[in-house]
């Protein structure tokens, strides 16, 4: 009897989404790929982002990755198999950095917390992913870098998010000397928020996420968006920014209702308005 050929077994997702109560967990899951931000991961992410961003009954997002790796940055084989275009890859590589910053900005700009849950090494654009986000949790095990400078390639683009972090001099010696931080060097510098113990790191930054949840989604998108707003202006032009949006925001009814449970002594009722 001949033997029938095995069907190929089916290809996991590259991305993993679930919800927990109010939060949306992305997983980046290519373990075996060290989590690069392939073109296919670039447009996974954004367009789970844009579909969040819309998504009322989610309050927050936390980004987390399995296997050992959060993100190694972009898939060098895939770009490197774009050298033999006739343009020598330039179009594709134009393409794909521009694809990556909007992903990145997306983050900035969704009108919900995001938390990276960091566990294992994050470097080059997976360092810019971390940096990209609001809030970041990290295991003890975890560490970051910019290490693109060793093999000829300066991360640029991860250089924007990772110098909107932390001091220029810190951000400087990563970019320059690409050596690896360990996760409580990151959080003296301010990359990221705290450090916990290995494998509790998903679980932190599900319940930080889950805190920010508890407040007035109408204020934290107006908060989220003045925060990024106002780092970019002098001192002058902030404070006139940041006024408009106080006076903007005390018009609200949640400010109203919050204000006076506040007076009251009582829990505050969102409307998220």
């Amino acid at each position: 009897m001949p033997v029938q050929a095995r069907a190929p077994s089916p290809q996991p997702p590259i991305l993993l989404r679930e919800t927990v109560g109010p939060i949306a967990v992305l997983t980046l899951n290519r373990p075996t790929a060290r989590n690069s931000l392939s073109e296919a991961m670039i447009a996974s992410l954004h367009a789970e982002l844009n579909e969040i961003g819309d998504d009322k009954a989610v309050r927050g997002v936390v980004i987390a990755a399995n296997g050992p790796a959060f993100s190694a940055g972009h898939d060098m084989k895939e770009l490197t198999a774009r050298r033999a275009d006739p343009d020598r890859g330039r179009a594709f590589f134009a393409e794909m950095m521009t694809a990556c910053s909007a992903m990145m900005q997306a983050i900035v700009h969704l009108p919900k917390p995001v938390v990276a849950a960091v566990q294992g090494i994050a470097t080059a654009a997976g360092c810019q992913l971390v940096a990209s986000c609001d809030l970041a949790i990290a295991s003890d095990a975890a560490s970051f870098a910019t290490p693109g400078v060793d093999i000829g390639l300066f991360c640029s683009t991860p250089m924007v998010a990772l110098s909107r972090n932390v001091p220029r001099k810190q951000a400087m010696e990563m970019l320059l000397t690409g050596e690896p931080i360990p996760a409580a060097r990151a959080r003296e510098i301010g990359l990221i928020n705290r450090v916990v113990a290995a494998g509790t790191e998903r679980d932190a930054a599900l319940a930080l996420a889950e805190q920010v949840a508890l407040k007035s989604a109408y204020t934290v998108k107006l908060g989220k968006e003045a925060f990024y707003r106002q780092a970019e202006m002098s001192l002058a032009e902030a404070y006139r920014y940041a006024a408009e949006v106080m006076t903007e925001n005390m018009m609200a009814r949640d400010a109203e209702e919050g204000i006076g449970a506040f007076i009251e002594k009582r829990t505050p009722t969102w409307r998220d308005e």
